[in-house]
């Protein structure tokens, strides 16, 4: 557009030249005309050859004229081509900037005000005045008015064309503006993308973790379920086993551990504490007491023999709770020894305790021989 631009001053300077040389001219043939008065025909062909070359000066003048206006137009299509051009890269940047399409309207009015209005009635004006004037009397005038009418369009057309390019300008850094403002806009549309995605990432995580969450706490509560269900079982285990060591209860006693002793008599009845234990299956005799305390409720079978001399009575009672139950009693003149036994089964509850009692002015003897015995064993619970 610069070198196009550059043209333009050959083309006006050719112009202003054409037009001083055709003053002079004139001028130079009118002044012969004045001083030679007296030769008729060197006048005449004067005037025939000024006539020839003024037609000449005109009719190459409004060529170069017209090629000059050609080139202008071709110049300003160009500028409108590029414009609008611009003008659809900017309404597709930014559809919202109505602002371009009313500079290109008026521009476009310029235009066509400018080229059709001004131009052609211009070029044609000089080329019928050119045709149909005198060639003597118009030339001249004619020719000055057609130039100065072509250098002010031609003025006029090169400020139209400064206004245009600093429109181009203006547009082409708005173009530049839009377009760091659009790849602005990619830039946060990738990280807003990246961004959803990696929030798309952290939902995922979290729906898993929250699944997970529930599973841990599902096995959780399986693992409690699985524990109680455990402790239970150890429970059921333990009370399995202690019901199954309970329900190995049995035991058997005699009356002294060393020696031999007669025990008794006694103006009351007295417990007898049968020292030398045989087996205590349970541990519920105590053979410091010589009781017996059931450890589970069921069913217990109790035997017991007592042995002495047969001067004094024999005798023994078999003692639930306080409670007498079973007695073993012999009294004989006989010089022999004397003995008794008994024994009963009995229902207890957990805690009863069974003993034995020395009857009333009765005695017992015992030795290492083991004549006097306490037994007692579970048959069943209950």
């Amino acid at each position: 557009m610069r070198s196009k631009m550059t043209m333009l001053f050959p083309l006006l300077l050719l112009t202003f030249l054409s037009t001083v040389r055709l003053e002079t001219e004139s001028d130079n043939e009118i002044i012969p005309q004045l001083t030679e008065t007296g030769s008729q025909e060197r006048g005449q062909a004067n005037a025939s050859d000024q006539q020839h070359n003024c037609v000449t000066d005109v009719n190459s003048v409004l060529r170069e004229m017209s090629a000059l206006l050609g080139e202008l137009k071709v110049e300003v299509r160009y500028l409108r081509e590029d414009n609008e051009a611009q003008a659809a890269k900017v309404r597709e940047l930014e559809l919202q900037k109505t602002e371009l399409d009313k500079l290109k309207e008026q521009y476009q009015v310029r235009l066509e005000i400018n080229s059709d209005s001004k131009i052609t009635p211009l070029l044609n004006q000089g080329m019928e005045t050119a045709q149909t004037s005198d060639p003597e009397q118009t030339c001249k005038p004619d020719i000055n008015s057609v130039l100065r009418e072509m250098s002010a369009l031609l003025a006029e057309l090169k400020a139209e064309i400064r206004h245009l390019q600093k429109e181009n300008e203006a547009q082409a850094a708005k173009v530049r503006e839009l377009e760091l403002q659009k790849t602005e806009l990619d830039k946060l549309k990738e990280q807003q993308q990246a961004q959803a995605a990696k929030v798309k990432e952290l939902e995922l995580l979290r729906a898993e973790m929250d699944k997970l969450k529930q599973e841990s706490q599902a096995q959780g509560g399986e693992l409690i379920t699985i524990k109680s269900r455990a402790n239970i079982t150890e429970n059921q285990v333990e009370a399995l086993k202690r019901e199954a060591e309970v329900k190995r209860v049995a035991f058997s006693a005699s009356l002294l551990g060393t020696g031999s002793q007669n025990i008794g008599p006694f103006n009351t009845h007295m417990p007898l504490v049968f020292k030398y234990v045989v087996s205590n299956i349970g541990n519920a005799y105590n053979s410091h007491t010589g009781s017996f305390t059931a450890p589970v409720r069921g069913a217990y079978h109790f035997e017991f023999y007592v042995y002495g001399h047969n001067s004094h009575p024999l005798g023994a009672v078999l003692v639930k709770n306080g409670e007498h139950i079973f007695i073993a009693y012999q009294h004989s003149t006989s010089p022999h020894s004397i003995s008794s036994s008994n024994g009963v089964t009995l229902l207890l509850e957990v805690g009863d305790v069974v003993f034995l009692r020395l009857w009333i002015n009765a005695w017992i003897f015992d030795n290492e021989n083991r004549h006097s015995t306490f037994s007692g064993h579970l048959l069943f619970t209950m």
